[in-house]
């Protein structure tokens, strides 16, 4: 199954428990053909390149108070609600919606269906064309990913039923990660224990870490391979990496995305001997620790709260729990920077993204403070000004380029889908 010359549309879909989000994009920007845009590791390439025909999410799936919301091109958004029974109807009430623009899925003019994977551990390193073998690995891979992966599953399944004739494509979270050294993901547990089990650090993230990293060197005007980037993608979940030269060297997240920088409701880095501690004296079962830790930790759990507004809002209220739980999130935040900064040797530019990283000026602003020793300032007013685009919050005397780089994992998977197909359909005809 390969695209034809025609085919330029990719739809991509990310299935989660009860929801769906989707866009469909086309890879065909005037003379700009999305076939030469490039894989997440290749250096070079358009980061903004696809044109938006729609977005949307269906979320509550299996519920009575299912909702659709639809974006087409001109952004006049339709909402319908009522009960979605399961992925199979959600996706059908999608393409509906995608009809009634012109879009249907039936489209020649859809080359493939591009799906987001969290887990593809160390037997996916590039995106994938999907068939049973694969679909078989990522179900393997359930242990690991019990959250994410089984919703993944169901949506390549739904795709694959209402569309068997399109080339559906699997963009794995971990994939960019794939290139850090062994020195980096081991842990230093008995390699035997270690091995059984897949325990390693994966990394998560990696789609938007491909596209920033590859878009903040667009925006300092050089190739990937010609720059090193810390790239901190900050939402309410969280994550750093360090690219040296388009190739992710380090990452903060691990196994599972507990790992790392502090989060809106998961701890990050933490002693082991806490989760010994928590079972002996608390008593608790790993069940209970489970859910502390992912759900009821971060900054929620410092402050109650895990909106970086509202922490902001108390904070300059004077409230001194929030004050603490904002300190404590900007110094492991601060941290990762200077680590990364000696794993890297030289770093060419910081990128933030993400809702809290590309909204959030005083977090930039804390996060950098006090380390113009090693060249990272940023401009005051240029770090406090509301725009959309990518752009750099640095002065133009600054040794390192501190930037604020909107993130687009759709736009990454559709990249990545495209790509794949495209390179496929070439080297058969």
């Amino acid at each position: 199954m390969t695209a034809t010359s025609t085919a330029t549309r990719v739809l991509v879909l990310n299935s989660g428990s009860s929801s769906l989000k989707y866009q469909l994009l086309d890879m065909c920007d005037g003379d700009t053909p999305g076939s030469d845009l490039p894989d997440s590791h290749a250096p070079g390439g358009d980061p903004q390149a696809g044109g938006r025909l729609a977005q949307g999410l269906v979320e509550r799936i299996g519920e009575r108070t299912s909702r659709l919301q639809h974006t087409p091109a001109d952004g006049a958004t339709r909402e319908r609600g009522g009960p979605i029974a399961d992925h199979d109807a959600a996706l059908k009430a999608v393409a509906a919606e995608l009809a009634r623009d012109g879009l249907g899925l039936d489209s020649p003019e859809l080359a493939a269906i591009g799906h987001r994977v969290v887990h593809g551990g160390r037997s996916f390193t590039e995106p994938t064309v999907i068939d049973g073998a694969v679909l078989a690995e990522i179900e393997r891979l359930i242990p690991v990913a019990p959250l994410h992966n089984p919703a993944n599953l169901t949506g390549i399944r739904t795709a694959m039923a209402l569309r068997p004739d399109l080339p559906q494509v699997a963009v794995f979270d971990t994939a960019f990660h794939t290139t850090m050294p062994e020195s980096a993901a081991r842990y230093a547990l008995d390699a035997e224990t270690a091995d059984r089990y897949r325990v390693r650090r994966y990394g998560f993230h990696g789609t938007s870490h491909a596209f920033v990293s590859r878009a903040t060197a667009a925006l300092l005007g050089k190739a990937p391979r010609d720059v090193n980037v810390i790239v901190l993608h900050l939402g309410n979940g969280a994550s750093a990496s360090a690219v040296r030269a388009g190739r992710c060297v380090d990452t903060s997240m691990g196994l599972t995305p507990l790992e790392g920088l502090v989060m809106g409701t998961r701890s990050g880095d933490l002693d082991p001997a806490v989760i010994f501690h928590l079972m002996r004296v608390g008593e608790m079962s790993a069940d209970e620790i489970d859910n502390l830790l992912n759900k009821r930790s971060g900054l929620i759990g410092l402050c109650g709260d895990n909106d970086m507004r509202e922490i902001r809002r108390r904070v300059d209220e004077g409230d001194e729990q929030a004050r603490l739980a904002f300190d404590i999130y900007i110094h492991r935040l601060k941290k990762y920077i200077g680590a990364y900064y000696a794993v890297l040797g030289r770093v060419d530019a910081i990128a933030f993204t993400a809702g809290v990283g590309e909204n959030a000026a005083p977090v930039r602003a804390a996060a950098v403070a006090d380390l113009g020793e090693l060249g990272i300032v940023v401009d005051a007013g240029l770090n406090e000004a509301r725009a959309r685009g990518p752009r750099l919050i640095s002065p133009p005397s600054a040794r390192v380029a501190v930037a604020v780089v909107p993130t687009d994992e759709e736009l990454e998977i559709a990249t990545q889908t495209y790509a794949l197909v495209g390179k496929s359909g070439s080297e058969k005809n």
